[in-house]
């Protein structure tokens, strides 16, 4: 049977999709596989936008059939028949599971003062302990249209509180957790103390408000008002309005109170506003809008249309033909939801949910152990929060690029790195803004800016004084982007550097060569590729940058690679493969294989180490036991050192294929301070996942 937990609320618009996604992916650190299920969702077409954004969860693999269990309508016409149906296709999806979070209804389609009850009473055999989530907002403005709406009293809070749990109880379910969302953020300790004087049993939390996670897109508020985007970016319809201004007053009035991230609504047929709004969203010293609404159903002009090609040309201008009052009307109306097409809305439910409730508690609470198997997303979590345990300073030299921005804003978000972004700095924070992220926690230092530039300058030409290299010429070399954050990593400006989504393998790594160079007793730099199979993760190297390495080389690869194992909690037992097993060949290749193990051995007696030994036996137990019987790594290998670069590389790219193996890398490896290489394919995952891996070797070069 799985471990699951029944999330909940006796009231709509309670946050309980933020609790169940902050469940989710704590869990996805411990089992292997999590489930979500909803046991009633909305009647008719639409799909339900809370289980969609919980399956677009990198821990989920089911199909959104497969976690629905009945409709309202259902429930309304048999809640019996309907019970047993959930019970039913709830058990079909457990026995697939290591954990399953449950999501309660959401009192959307019917007011029905019984809606609570039957929560209770599906929980109760789904033999699911129940998490209840009380909203600290006043009931009558729970749909948190309005920001600036007020708190529920601490007494209000208790009281919601007790009556629930009773009702709970009375249906024979377990409340395990009580959480209060959306809590006045100047009364978090009282609250949460209160709640504690009701059962201190319970694991109790309060997270607060957040105006950000119940702002609506600009996609919804266009959607609202039934409009049509006539110019603008479409991306950034995604961005979150943090609020709406109408302006139908002189155009001086109208600049005088733009805020940053409002979406203004003007008349179509008023030039002078739409006009001025646009070039003071472009202007530096005003805010950044979210959107420029035209109402009226007028057509702009050629001359209107000539006049504002000039200004900015990504802000969203949507036009409706609804009049000021409809406008308003519907505008107002848009409901912000934490959907799985907003990843600022995602970043911040998961700050919120980690800095508020201790997850580890709350999953000792629900019994959940840890799985021995290590699936793919298990070790992205792990790299996340060890990171995290020890934050380090980590630059990003391509900080103009938009998979860069999105990355370090949930990299800022999570709270796994500090980060350091090269390039103009008024302009990364402008683009950042367009594209709805928050990066003001991030550092952004000009690649141009002559104190730096200069202090480099000097440096580099130190380093390199024995091929000629002078300050003049050095001025111009740390300008680029790859050199200067180099630089930046070499004198302890930053501890470790990750680049390449704009940039070749070499213009990234070549600058590491010059000045930052090995570390003491290392060779050669090399590479490995953390490879994530289904249960386990193994280690390959080199497979991207030494293409013939000599013997010593080929040992200083497999020291390497196997401290780079412990890095990431691999226990490691290293194969140096080769075409033969043991003393069964002969020849130059195999020789070298042959002596690389010895001096392995010689250099670190602490590592356990076999070689030559052929992959099969190296990987599989009964080979091994045929092969070469007795040995301590053959069979159960997790570093494998392939002997030469064309052999790594093909075979790292037919695991990856064939076995749907997760390819972490290239992790480069010897360098005295990290520095990575991101493909310039690389998603904001693998950003991610680079930027928390050189994160934890710079905790390691500085311990």
């Amino acid at each position: 049977m799985a471990t699951s937990i029944y999330i909940t609320s006796a009231e709509g618009s309670s946050g309980k999709s933020t609790i169940a996604l902050g469940v989710l992916d704590a869990l996805r650190g411990r089992v292997d596989r999590v489930g979500v299920f909803r046991p009633i969702a909305r009647s008719g077409g639409d799909r339900d936008y809370v289980l969609d954004m919980l399956l677009a969860h990198d821990g989920v693999d089911f199909s959104y059939e497969e976690c629905v269990g009945v409709t309202y309508d259902d429930v309304h016409r048999d809640p019996e028949e309907a019970l047993s149906i959930i019970v039913e296709k709830y058990r079909s999806l457990e026995k697939q599971c290591g954990a399953v979070v449950i999501v309660g209804s959401d009192y959307t389609d019917v007011g029905n003062p019984t809606e609570f009850g039957f929560n209770a009473r599906i929980a109760a055999n789904l033999a699911a302990p129940v998490a209840l989530v009380v909203t600290g907002r006043e009931p009558s403005y729970a749909s948190g249209r309005d920001l600036a709406l007020p708190a529920r009293s601490v007494r209000d809070v208790v009281r919601v509180a007790e009556t629930a749990l009773a009702e709970i109880r009375q249906a024979h379910a377990s409340p395990i957790a009580l959480i209060v969302n959306r809590a006045d953020p100047d009364s978090l300790e009282e609250t949460e103390s209160a709640l504690r004087a009701v059962d201190g049993s319970l694991s109790v939390a309060a997270i607060p408000e957040d105006r950000f996670l119940v702002a609506p897109t600009v996609r919804a508020l266009m959607a609202a008002v039934q409009g049509t985007l006539i110019r603008g970016d479409e991306v950034l319809l995604d961005r979150e309005a943090l609020g709406v201004m109408v302006g139908a007053m002189g155009l001086d009035n109208i600049v005088s109170r733009l805020q940053e991230g409002y979406a203004v609504l003007v008349p179509g047929d008023r030039t002078d506003a739409i006009v001025g709004v646009l070039m003071a969203h472009r202007n530096e010293n005003f805010p950044s809008l979210a959107a420029l609404v035209v109402y009226g159903g007028f057509e702009l002009s050629p001359q209107v249309q000539r006049l504002i090609d000039g200004a900015d040309d990504r802000l969203p201008i949507i036009s409706t033909a609804f009049d000021t009052y409809e406008s308003v009307l519907h505008v107002v109306s848009a409901r912000g939801r934490l959907a799985a097409d907003s990843q600022r809305k995602y970043d911040t439910a998961l700050q919120l949910f980690r800095e508020s409730v201790d997850g580890d508690a709350l999953l000792d609470t629900m019994k959940v152990t840890t799985s021995p198997v290590v699936t793919p997303l298990m070790f992205e979590y792990t790299l996340i929060e060890r990171a995290r345990a020890n934050k380090q300073r980590i630059v990003l030299p391509e900080g103009t690029d938009d998979r860069i921005v999105r990355a370090s804003a949930t990299l800022l978000a999570r709270d796994v790195v500090d980060v350091i972004l090269l390039g103009d700095e008024v302009s990364i924070r402008a683009r950042a803004a367009e594209l709805g992220v928050d990066i003001s926690a991030a550092q952004i230092v000009s690649p141009l800016d002559d104190s730096f530039v200069q202090r480099f300058a000097e440096e580099y030409a130190v380093v390199r004084s024995h091929k000629g290299v002078t300050v003049e010429d050095a001025r111009d070399i740390v300008s680029d982007v790859s050199y200067f954050g180099t630089m930046m990593v070499h004198l302890g400006l930053a501890d470790g550097m990750v680049s390449g989504a704009a940039h070749t393998t070499a213009h990234t790594i070549k600058p590491s060569f010059e000045i930052i160079k090995t570390a003491p007793g290392v060779s050669v730099v090399s590479s490995v590729f953390l490879m994530c199979l289904a249960d386990r993760v193994l280690v390959y190297g080199d497979c991207a940058v030494v293409p013939d390495p000599s013997a010593r080389e080929l040992a200083d690869i497999a020291a390497s690679s196997a401290d780079s194992a412990r890095q990431f909690g691999i226990d490691p037992k290293v194969a140096m493969l080769s075409y033969s097993t043991g003393e069964s060949g002969s020849g130059a290749d195999v020789d070298k294989v042959r002596e690389a193990t010895a001096l392995v051995r010689e250099k670190r007696p602490d590592l356990l180490v076999e070689g030559p030994i052929q992959y099969d036996a190296a990987s599989e137990p009964s080979v091994a036991a045929t092969k070469m019987p007795g040995s301590e790594v053959a069979g159960v290998a997790t570093v494998f050192i392939f002997p030469d670069l064309n052999t790594g590389n093909n075979t790292y790219k037919a695991v990856q294929r064939s076995a749907g193996a997760v390819a972490i890398g290239p992790v480069l490896q010897g360098l005295a301070k990290p520095v990575n290489d991101l493909s310039r394919g690389a998603t904001v995952r693998d950003i991610i996942n680079t930027v928390a891996i050189t994160a934890i070797q710079a905790q390691d070069s500085r311990a």
